[in-house]
């Protein structure tokens, strides 16, 4: 059987605009998946990124008219410069790795549930009510928002560290158990044709 580990941000655009593609994908072959948030701002500053904001404007731009297509062709309500933009990616976070320790729920629906809420429902992610709330709506105890901080803050650490040993160096971020590498919401489709067989 097949197995992904996913690493994304919570507050990632391109892992918003990519919906619940890597869950349809893995479905169809059969594939397990381990989702893996982390500290995307740390991920750059150990890999050789640059943040957003920081970015020369020439890249801004560029960026600015690259997410309001690609929202255009995944077919997604997309705020280009959402209300709580950037906040605190740890909470939610947390809460997914608390659900995916916990089970009973939906993993993907949370997991894009909170990046919606973000980028499409000016919402924010870092707020308790908003993390409890995505937390029941994908079938989950909203109590995890609570029980689950010790472990997450760990298991969230410890995903930067696997991360950046792991070659990952953006989000979202797909490794196969074969050690196949992709990079972006726009190659779920290679991701799918590799697991066919087919590249």
């Amino acid at each position: 059987m097949p197995h992904i580990d996913y690493f994304f941000a919570t507050l990632s655009p391109y892992a918003y605009l990519a919906g619940q593609r890597l869950e349809e994908i893995a479905d169809k072959h059969g594939a397990t998946i381990t989702y893996k948030p982390l500290d995307i701002i740390a991920l750059f500053g150990r890999t050789g990124g640059t943040p957003p904001k920081d970015r020369h404007p020439s890249r801004q731009e560029y960026r600015a008219q690259e997410l309001k297509r690609q929202a255009a062709k995944a077919e997604k309500p997309f705020n280009l410069q959402p209300m709580h933009w950037p906040t605190n990616m740890a909470p939610s976070s947390y809460a997914i790795i608390a659900a995916q320790k916990a089970g009973g729920g939906d993993l993907g629906a949370l997991t894009h549930s909170f990046m919606r809420a973000c980028w499409a429902e000016e919402k924010n992610i870092a707020d308790d009510e908003v993390v409890r709330a995505c937390l029941s709506a994908a079938g989950f105890d909203p109590s995890l928002a609570d029980s689950g901080l010790l472990v997450g803050a760990e298991e969230y650490a410890a995903n930067l560290e696997e991360a950046v040993n792991r070659g990952v160096f953006g989000a979202p971020f797909y490794v196969t158990d074969t050690d196949q590498r992709f990079w972006g919401q726009d190659r779920l489709a290679d991701l799918d044709a590799h697991l066919s067989g087919n590249l």
